[in-house]
């Protein structure tokens, strides 16, 4: 498939460029149509919900608010009067605003005026929900209303509708996260061309996605925060997957294959390895429906499609994109020096080869540090409230914030969260004396009933985010209603989020089982080892919770939100766990099987764990933390996005992938990897054999072929081990090796740096030497009749090994 995509790039180019904007323009003429249906079946919130809408079917419109206060007077003065009303009529006769509640419109709105009259507030009822609301329109209410502002009288205005006008412009967060993935990009390859590529492929993979997922929400529920996680997801994993391919194929035209045969190379094994990572993210997202939470189901079609979506770019129009390009993809030095010494075998030194040394030498002091830090950073978690987030937790320049806290100031904290205590028939007078005389309540007022159906509206006297106002539901709900002999059930916003935040905990245990099970499973067919799952397992639930823990002192005990401009501190929305989990498991299952595969090809030919765990961090991590900074950038991107979830959301992730790939992937998993030695991989041999076969990544190159045995008998292959400067090296590890890995012979270097190894008989071997503090060098090596002179050259922090 990669070769028929080089060779027909432009065809493939031309599916993807056609694709995108066919999707484009039919998503733009169909509009969007999300629904945040927060459906929780058999909770008490959700009967109260029905029998209201079978009350009340005509209630459908978003509601937002005008308020108002005065700085001296009250707002029943004939000069305050004079400016709001005016503009009350003008906002009423708008098209498509449905009716405006006035303070001013006889006895009923005197309840709409505060006690000391210095704040009263309108309610404007609009035809359509928050989302098919025009902007225009909202925007015309909002500039009508402010217009009515003077000196000593200040005008502000809340409400979902509100506060869609007030978020930054669509995509801003998206451009600034590609930015800064730019940056990383030309830092790593040191190419326009190259750094162009990552971005071209996510741009295709999470624009076709966002399309896509605008159409589906026509025929299925999808809330709004579906396509805002879907591009979060997406950008992150859209660019990684390209940089994992297009850094195998600026390796492999280095080491003088031709750019064709290189790109194919690049996909069918890297390209494999994104085909698998893809598909963990995709079963860790599905894992969510376990949770049977209507609201999670738009979010998982949503962000399951952007991923396959981008994995299918990167499959198909990547090397498209290759062919166009040819040995450009490499940066002008790189290509000076390929034509003038030609071809040379790349070398993992420097730092990564350093520091994946020092991970063997200290691994017990590295782990021990790795857990102190994640331990300290999961702390706080301890303290996770589950809930949800609402306008008192915008930035507090906003209107709607502003807006909040004037009605929490006139009439009560609770006011912005009334509890709706909803019954089906019977005498309510003593239900409504028992909510009276219940603690924690401000006022109680009963609507006329319609249809036989009672709604009981209770103002708390505490917050909606408060845990007293989740203590007076379960009041509520556990004695009040009981006592009264009613059948009774209490709904609200805040009685909904509350029992989402109860359902989500309840679920949780069996979704994390879920993923974990599935992650652990896939990894065991993989690897072919008991252990290396194990500690991805662990490795994801540590993880998991330092970055839950982050999330709760930046959002819930407020460290840092006013530096981010993140409003003020609250629960963390109930849903975001469930979203995090999974997003986290995906990604960190990514860099697992990034890290783990050269590792385990390593193992297979060697057989020697130490050198297998070495080789393999020095070779990956520059990759792997080059992949997670740019997720890094793009999740942290969102913080700009003006959407609290999304925000909250990118803030998790982009601790979680931090912590996941500098100190978990980096530090901690090579070091027990040390420590626990050949154990690594182990398999019951029973098992062993009822496993399928999975080639994650192919061996990029074939082995060589094994010489017939001549007529020969045993042969032996000497040499010395120097320095670069030509100094002996005493001590040196020197092993003859099978091409399959099997040992033959091992011998020390003696103080001259001489070594001899026997030779059973003639043909292909490894020869791998090790020395310390010098790096170590693989080669294959040909043995003929006669003994085979053999000089190795160490270099110091050089780690050289054969795929």
């Amino acid at each position: 498939m990669a070769r028929w995509c080089y060779r027909h790039r432009l065809v493939v180019l031309l599916l993807w460029v056609g694709a995108l904007f066919g999707l484009g323009v039919s998503a733009s003429a169909a509009g969007t149509d999300y629904a945040n249906v927060f459906s929780l079946p058999n909770t008490d919130s959700k009967r109260a919900y029905d029998l209201m809408e079978k009350a009340f079917p005509d209630s459908a419109g978003d509601t937002d608010t005008v308020v108002w206060k005065v700085d001296s007077g009250t707002v029943r003065d004939q000069a305050v009067r004079s400016r709001i009303r005016p503009a009350l009529d003008k906002i009423a006769g708008m098209k498509g605003v449905g009716g405006v509640t006035s303070p001013y419109a006889g006895a009923r709105g005197a309840s709409q005026i505060s006690g000391d009259g210095h704040i009263a507030y309108a309610q404007i009822t609009f035809t359509d929900q928050a989302n098919a609301v025009p902007k225009e329109l909202v925007q015309d209410v909002m500039d009508t209303a402010r217009g009515a502002e003077r000196a000593g009288l200040e005008v502000e205005l809340g409400g979902q509708a509100i506060q869609r006008v007030q978020e930054p412009p669509t995509g801003l967060a998206e451009m600034i996260g590609i930015l800064a993935a730019a940056v990383v990009l030309f830092l790593a390859f040191g190419s326009l061309f190259a750094m162009l590529l990552p971005l071209a492929i996510a741009i295709f993979g999470v624009g076709t996605g966002m399309f896509s997922t605008q159409l589906l929400s026509h025929t299925t529920s999808i809330p709004d925060l579906a396509p805002l996680l879907a591009t979060l997801i997406g950008l992150g994993v859209g660019i990684d997957y390209a940089l994992f391919i297009v850094t195998r194929h600026r390796r492999g035209i280095l080491k003088g294959l031709a750019p064709e045969e290189s790109a194919v190379v690049a996909l069918n094994t890297s390209g494999r390895a994104v085909l698998f990572a893809g598909g963990t993210v995709c079963i860790a997202l599905a894992g969510m429906l376990v949770t049977n939470l209507r609201f999670l189901d738009g979010v998982v079609i949503g962000t399951s499609l952007t991923v396959v979506l981008s994995v299918l770019a990167a499959t198909t129009l990547l090397p498209a994109m290759l062919g166009f390009l040819g040995p450009r993809v490499l940066s002008r030095r790189q290509r000076r020096a390929l034509a003038a010494t030609g071809p040379e075998p790349e070398k993992a030194s420097g730092l990564a080869a350093r520091w994946s040394t020092g991970v063997q030498q200290r691994p017990r002091r590295i782990a021990a540090l790795a857990l102190v830090v994640m331990a300290v950073l999961a702390l706080p978690v301890l303290s996770l409230r589950l809930g949800a987030t609402d306008q008192g937790n915008d930035d507090a320049t906003t209107t709607t914030r502003k807006a909040y806290d004037l009605l929490a100031e006139g009439f009560g904290p609770g006011f912005n969260g009334p509890l709706q205590v909803v019954t089906d028939g019977g005498d309510t007078t003593a239900l409504v004396q028992g909510i009276k005389d219940t603690d924690g309540v401000a006022r109680v007022a009963a609507l006329p009933p319609a249809g036989g159906v009672t709604v009981i509206q209770v103002v708390p006297t505490t917050s909606p985010q408060s845990k007293e106002t989740d203590d007076l539901i379960d009041t509520l709900r556990d004695e009040v209603i009981p006592r009264a002999g009613a059948e009774a059930h209490v709904g609200g916003v805040t009685a909904v989020s509350k029992d989402f935040a109860t359902v989500t905990g309840d679920r949780l245990p069996l979704f994390i089982a879920t993923i974990i099970g599935l992650g652990f499973l896939l990894l065991l067919v993989a690897f072919r080892s008991l252990v290396v799952p194990l500690t991805a397992a662990l490795m994801n639930l540590i993880a998991a919770a330092a970055s839950f823990g982050v999330l709760v002192a930046v959002f819930q005990w407020g460290w840092g939100l006013d530096l981010l401009g993140l409003g003020k501190e609250g629960p963390i929305n109930a849903f975001l766990p469930v979203i995090m989990l999974s997003l986290l498991f995906g990604l960190s299952m990514d860099y697992q099987v990034f890290l783990v595969s050269r590792m385990h090809e390593e193992w297979v030919h060697t057989k020697d764990n130490a050198r297998a765990v070495r080789v393999g961090l020095a070779e990956t991590s520059r990759v792997i933390n080059s992949a997670a900074l740019i997720m890094v950038c793009v999740f942290l991107a969102f913080v700009l996005s003006g959407d609290s979830g999304a925000a909250m959301a990118g803030v998790g992730l982009a601790a979680a992938v931090a912590l996941d790939a500098f100190i978990l992937r980096t530090a901690l998993v090579p070091a027990m990897m040390h420590l626990l030695g050949n154990s690594n991989w182990w398999l019951p041999a029973w098992l062993d054999k009822r496993l399928p076969h999975l080639a994650v990544e192919p061996k990029e190159e074939r082995e060589l072929p094994e010489r017939p045995p001549a007529e020969g008998g045993a042969s032996v292959i000497h040499g010395y081990v120097r320095t670069a400067e030509g100094e002996p090296v005493d001590g040196a590890a020197v092993t003859l090796l099978t091409p399959g890995g099997r040992q033959l012979d091992g011998v020390t270097s003696l103080a001259d740096g001489s070594y001899i190894l026997s030779v059973p008989e003639p043909g292909t071997y490894l020869l791998a030497t090790t020395a310390s503090p010098y790096g170590s060098r693989a080669r294959h090596v040909v043995v003929e009749d006669s003994p085979l002179v053999h000089d190795v050259e160490l270099a110091e922090g050089e780690v050289d090994a054969v795929n």
